[in-house]
């Protein structure tokens, strides 16, 4: 699990024993939050994510759907469309690995036969197609937490304790995902920052990343360039967050987290490096 160095998979390998690696975004849709439209484009999505690699991205999320407060779902159809292009030139222009960002099986099935290597799932595997598909490939998995749906999750979200209700859920999943048959140190958890949650559960969380830790599972953190982000610094546009998010990859760091999630690359391995050097013997 989360000890060990290496993660290997018959599609790929991430190699941990310097601390955290970094998973640069690439949202090939017109609406996400912070870049949509940037990438909608086959070519420049390609081109910006060999960029990511280069500059030292071990893992490059293609992401078809938005899943911001209020977005609307993506058919898979609508999403093969965006990714498998991408994912195909991806694979053969840059050694990173490639996941794919997507809660329908049919997605992620076609990436993968395309090239991607690891599933990345807002809804920690909702529905039993997905921990099969990841078994049937072999492929690592990242699960989710969320409360509601990107539809809905900004209204009003509550919790008692939102830090052990959020490590509760997802070590829960985790286990149905080891039931079903996938390893656990293929498993890897992700608390959702932002994604059912207030300003003051995100800042909870933050706090808290050890307690994920310590779950044993390698835990993710994507908390770029985000509204809370915004909120303390004053910076409206999410491209203004970048040191703002350079705190929160600091913290993750010393907390424990194996991945960070970012859309400035060639800022946060700096701050990876740093981060893992004073923090990882």
């Amino acid at each position: 699990m989360a000890g060990q160095d290496i993660l290997q998979w018959p599609g790929g390998k991430l190699d941990f024993s310097g601390g955290c690696v970094v998973m640069g975004i690439l949202n090939v849709t017109p609406d996400s939050f912070s870049d949509g439209g940037a990438f909608v484009d086959v070519d420049k999505a390609v081109a910006h994510g060999v960029e990511m690699a280069h500059v030292g991205a071990a893992i490059i999320d293609v992401g078809p759907e938005s899943t911001r407060p209020g977005s609307e779902a993506v058919s898979a159809l609508g999403q093969i469309k965006r990714a498998v292009p991408v994912i195909k030139e991806l694979s053969k222009q840059t050694d990173a690995v490639i996941s794919i960002d997507t809660r329908f099986e049919e997605v992620a099935a076609a990436a993968i036969d395309a090239g991607a290597s690891i599933v990345n799932d807002i809804t920690a595997l909702g529905g039993p197609a997905m921990a099969h598909l990841a078994v049937e490939k072999q492929v690592p998995v990242i699960l989710m937490h969320m409360q509601g749906t990107p539809e809905t999750m900004q209204q009003k979200p509550v919790y008692d304790d939102v830090v052990g209700e959020v490590v509760d859920y997802l070590v829960h999943r985790a286990k149905l995902a080891e039931e079903c048959g996938v390893p656990a140190e293929r498993i890897i958890i992700d608390p959702g920052i932002g994604f059912g949650k207030t300003f003051e559960h995100n800042i909870e969380l933050l706090r808290n990343l050890d307690q994920f830790a310590k779950t044993g599972y390698r835990v993710m953190l994507g908390a770029s360039r985000k509204r809370f982000i915004g909120q303390i610094i004053g910076r409206e546009l999410p491209t203004d967050r970048v040191l703002g998010t350079a705190a929160t990859t600091a913290i993750a760091v010393a907390a424990g987290v194996s991945i960070v999630r970012v859309h400035d690359v060639a800022e946060t391995v700096d701050v990876v490096k740093v981060a893992n050097c004073i923090c990882h013997k």
